[in-house]
């Protein structure tokens, strides 16, 4: 049996997993990252695995390791995560710190990792040795499979493939940078074009204008255009074309470089199924240097699988 936990800006989520990679039991509790210090945060985790497993009748000496996924820089060989944007890490030696409660080995990898590791063994992914995935929210979170293992770099901050410039002195990304995958791909990315795009229909004719809440562009989320795409309204569509342009871009470009068996797709904008998935794997096959050698296996672009559910799966499976 492991424990898997999932560390999220505003909820701590854990998992009691099998050799199976089944969940059979999880419980979540809110991280208040505005108010605890990363230590503080990390002895919240140790109490939550413990109450996981008292109310479900397990004995910790029956827990083999447990393993967190949380966002940012981590140094997974020393337990320490080093920084992360909105939760006040700061070298932080997390799996010293969760051992003071619950005494077993303790594993750390970054979310979005974790994500793609769940992917790997339990979801789209895990009939794979190689794999990658994204996830389209807020940024574009991205985690690279090798042999099933994470890749992450010698120093932790690897698989940041989100921050891959697409566009040069393109739109500003939060890294600093312009023209990263992420300020184009994500959902934030669709948004922004989305708002764009309404800017220029100062007479408000396009459907955006009604199926927008209130009828306000501040309200624009990264549905409004699929939204109004589906009724067949041209300024959408010119949205949805150009957002899935260029994730079909990015996508491409991180498959010339690695050639995963699986590239799988997770997050908010994923929820758009097959509208999203069908012209972006067409985009992608046009794209892709292996798509003139004959009889030559081609990456699969799937949807990811286990929703919320894979960064428990894939941190409890960090110490495999």
């Amino acid at each position: 049996m492991y424990i898997g936990i999932d560390l999220g800006g505003t909820n701590i989520a854990a998992g009691l997993v099998n050799d199976e990679c089944e969940i059979i039991a999880s419980k979540s509790v809110p991280t208040c990252a505005d108010v605890r210090t990363g230590e503080e945060i990390v002895k919240a985790m140790a109490e939550l695995a413990l109450d996981l497993c008292k109310e479900n009748n397990v004995d910790t000496a029956d827990i083999q390791w447990v393993g967190i996924g949380a966002p940012g820089t981590i140094d997974s060989e020393n337990g320490i995560i080093a920084y992360a944007n909105n939760i006040r890490f700061f070298n932080t030696p997390a799996a010293k710190i969760f051992r003071e409660t619950f005494d077993v080995p303790v594993y750390l990898g970054n979310d979005a990792n974790c994500a793609a590791l769940g992917e790997a063994y339990a979801g789209a992914a895990k009939n794979a040795r190689h794999a990658i995935m994204i996830t389209l929210g807020t940024g574009l979170g991205g985690g690279i499979i090798i042999d099933k293992k994470i890749y992450a770099g010698f120093n932790g901050a690897g698989g940041e493939i989100g921050h891959s410039v697409i566009v040069k002195d393109g739109r500003q990304c939060s890294c600093g940078r312009k023209g990263c995958w992420e300020a184009y791909s994500s959902a934030t990315g669709l948004i922004n074009m989305t708002v764009d795009a309404m800017k220029t229909d100062t007479e408000k004719k396009s459907l955006l204008w009604k199926v927008v809440k209130d009828g306000k562009i501040e309200n624009v989320s990264g549905r409004t255009a699929y939204l109004a795409a589906k009724e067949g309204d041209e300024l959408a569509l010119s949205v949805t074309n150009a957002y899935e342009e260029y994730l079909a871009s990015g996508i491409a470009t991180v498959i010339n470089i690695f050639q995963p068996e699986v590239f799988c797709i997770g997050g908010g904008v994923s929820h758009e199924g097959d509208r999203l998935m069908n012209p972006v794997r067409k985009l992608v096959s046009e794209q892709i240097y292996t798509r003139t050698i004959a009889d030559l296996r081609q990456t699969e672009v799937k949807l990811a699988e286990l929703g919320n559910n894979a960064g428990i799966v894939g941190a409890a499976m960090l110490g495999k």
